[in-house]
């Protein structure tokens, strides 16, 4: 029996109600003479082993990222998971069990989380951490209505070197709630300034560090003027290794600290699921986004994990509750959790200098060829490069050696004008013969 539930009379009374005379007009902004006017011509089926044979034909035209010297980053990095991350979260009672809808019962879930939100607060340098978000770029965008929410203003400044998807992000969940947001122009070759757009109108500062280019920032003198003016200072990040390494934000005055965790415990996913962070001060509590795991003893005294933030009013305060962050990414918490328990500090920090020595030693080796040059004064793992003419044509002419050199930044913003640089990426993961055929293959295409 066919599934159909709706009948000719339903549909005209929606129709009606929304203001429209038929299904085609709903697709007025598409031009007509890109609509499709017949159904694609597609074959009405194949055999199980015919399909596993077209699609490993279409996969075999990828070039996955541990076969080739591999340099891509931007937001998404290439690290070693331990197999045993992969092996305990393949486990049945963690595969299966992501979102703990009766909170008393999945205390082993509630454990873990609890356990995830500590790692967090740990790395951030931050009083409290949330159950994890989506990922790095909805995390900024919740942390700016939550900075809202705080200081009762609405209007958010963005870091030019903020990375442009996070940008893109928190514009359009802006416009939709008629917020303002100023985002500054990107300052890869300077220093940006941040401190003069702050004035008693601006809710928040979003600054990124390391930001896209690869840059440190110090977010100290922004945390100050921001306070000065009432404002608060989010700090973002898009490499979680680094926090092994760098001052962590919380540590510099950010009042609220998001990004990305997949490069601890999670592989390259072609953008997702990924894990978002976000962290704050206790005061800001019942302002943040998600759900918040606490630690309590049970009538007995015996230790016991509750959801202490996923407050029912996040379900009845409709516009003025805060977002309730409840299916979430959290097999990819779990992932985290597990594998920054292997590492634990000393082995975080000794991942960390690790791949500042192997950005370094590229660094060095790019810069030596003729006409490139490397427009970083400090970096973590990645840095900026640039190349003579068209930086996409460089990538290309590169990935035609058998080198994945990195990810053009006219790619995250083609309107930017800053055709010639290549946002490079170096990990654990790359040895020096890698990073000494990138650069003798940068040498052949100049």
């Amino acid at each position: 029996m066919r599934y159909l539930p709706l009948t000719p009379e339903d549909r005209a009374e929606m129709l009606a109600r929304i203001g429209v005379a038929s299904v085609d007009e709903l697709f007025a902004d598409i031009p007509a003479d890109k609509r499709e006017t017949a159904l694609p011509r597609l074959a009405l089926h194949q055999g199980e082993l015919e399909v596993e044979r077209a699609l490993n034909r279409l996969a075999g035209q990828n070039v996955t990222a541990g076969a080739v010297p591999f340099f891509v980053g931007a937001g998404a990095y290439r690290h070693h998971v331990p197999a045993t991350v992969d092996h305990l979260i393949q486990r049945s009672e963690f595969l299966t069990s992501y979102t703990p809808y009766q909170p008393e019962i999945a205390q082993g879930t509630l454990q873990y989380l609890f356990e995830f939100q500590t790692q967090v607060a740990e790395l951030t340098a931050m009083e409290v951490a949330n159950a994890s978000m989506y990922d790095g770029s909805t995390a900024a965008a919740e942390a700016v209505l939550m900075a809202h929410r705080v200081t009762r203003r609405r209007k958010a400044v963005l870091a030019g070197n903020l990375h442009p998807h996070y940008r893109a992000t928190i514009e359009t969940l802006s416009r939709y709630a008629a917020d303002a947001v100023v985002a500054l122009p990107a300052a890869p070759f300077g220093e940006e300034d941040l401190i003069t757009p702050i004035d008693d109108t601006v809710s928040c500062v979003v600054v990124q560090s390391p930001d896209v280019f690869g840059n440190l920032v110090d977010l100290k003198p922004i945390a100050e003027a921001a306070h000065k003016a009432g404002a608060l200072l989010v700090a973002v990040f898009t490499e979680a290794v680094a926090l092994g390494l760098i001052e962590p934000p919380g540590a510099q005055g950010a009042d609220i600290v998001v990004g990305e965790g997949q490069s601890i415990g999670n592989a390259l996913n072609f953008g997702g699921p990924y894990v978002g962070l976000f962290a704050t001060r206790s005061k800001f509590v019942r302002q943040m986004p998600g759900r918040l795991a606490g630690e309590t003893v049970d009538a007995e005294g015996r230790r016991g994990f509750v959801l202490t933030l996923s407050t029912r009013e996040q379900h009845i305060r409709r516009e003025k509750a805060t977002s309730n962050i409840c299916t979430n990414s959290g097999l990819c918490a779990l992932a985290f959790t597990i594998h920054l328990t292997l590492l634990g500090k000393a082995g975080l920090t000794r991942l960390a200098r690790a791949n500042h020595a192997a950005a370094c030693d590229l660094a060095d080796r790019l810069a030596a060829v003729k006409g490139a040059s490397i427009i970083n004064d400090t970096f973590f793992n990645e840095f900026t490069l640039r190349v003579p003419g068209s930086a996409t044509d460089v990538v290309e002419r590169l990935a035609a050696k058998g080198i994945l050199a990195g990810v053009p930044y006219a790619r995250l913003a083609p309107a930017s004008g800053l055709d010639d640089l290549i946002l490079v990426a170096a990990t654990e993961t790359t040895t020096e013969d890698d990073r000494a055929a990138y650069a003798a293959a940068l040498k052949e295409v100049l």
